[in-house]
């Protein structure tokens, strides 16, 4: 399976700090943002990545180059400096997801830090591909950061995310069948958000609550305070306090 890493956005309310650095590449108790990430997909098998590139996006690839230093691939798909936001970013970089084939790919954002096993999306990308018509996603759902605790979507007893229900937070990680992008506009700025409410109206879309470390990077005090955290002894907290709202 493959793997997208959204890295093309501004990361405004990170500013000063992504005056002149990608948001992906600030630093997080001794190494950029973005390999934390590529690490945990890197550990569960998931070694062909795309990264999506916009402001400052050729720092990114001078940092990581083709990935062969942190045992990955790594492929990029270039956006103007604006970006495309997320529904767009994915729609241009689908031929380096796909490659001619038809198989589920991950996507994940690359301004988060998390305990989840990316091992489990496998599992997921098996069942979507096996029916596609009954499954076309599947999201992982955390905790409701204190900020925005009205949440995003729910869980059913069935596992299929709802939009009604006791509301859990978009965690930015995703699988995603391909066919979902064939037909929609590349190299234009949409968000992923409302789109696909329409296949979870349909009930097209699993989920799973992951209730482990989940961060959402978004203010400089923030990234101090989760640096600090991981560089002290014991566990990490478990969610984000202060963290903007995921990005959708």
């Amino acid at each position: 399976m493959r793997a997208l890493i959204l890295a093309a956005g501004r990361g405004q309310r990170m500013r000063p700090l992504t005056d002149h650095t990608p948001k992906p590449l600030l630093q997080l108790a001794g190494k950029p943002i973005i390999v934390w990430q590529i690490e945990r997909l890197r550990e569960a098998g998931i070694v062909e990545l795309v990264i999506n590139l916009g402001w400052l996006g050729s720092s990114i690839p001078a940092v990581l180059g083709d990935g062969s230093g942190l045992g990955v691939r790594i492929a990029y798909s270039a956006e103007p400096q604006e970006a495309y936001e997320t529904g767009g970013g994915i729609a241009t970089a689908l031929p380096l997801l796909s490659a001619g084939e038809r198989a589920p790919f991950a996507v994940v954002s690359g301004d988060i830090y998390t305990g989840f096993d990316y091992a489990r999306l496998h599992q997921a990308a098996a069942r979507i591909a096996a029916e596609p018509q009954a499954t076309s996603a599947h999201f992982v759902l955390t905790d409701n950061p204190a900020h925005h605790p009205g949440g995003d979507m729910a869980l059913d007893a069935a596992g299929r995310v709802r939009r009604a229900g006791a509301l859990l937070n978009y965690g930015n990680i995703g699988v995603f069948h391909p066919d979902l992008f064939v037909s929609q506009p590349a190299r234009q700025a949409w968000k992923l958000f409302p789109w696909m409410y329409g296949e979870v109206d349909a009930g097209r879309v699993s989920g799973e609550h992951f209730r482990g470390p989940w961060h959402n990077l978004g203010t400089p005090e923030q990234l101090a305070a989760l640096d600090a955290s991981l560089r002290a002894p014991g566990p990490v907290c478990a969610n984000s306090s202060s963290a903007p709202r995921a990005q959708k």
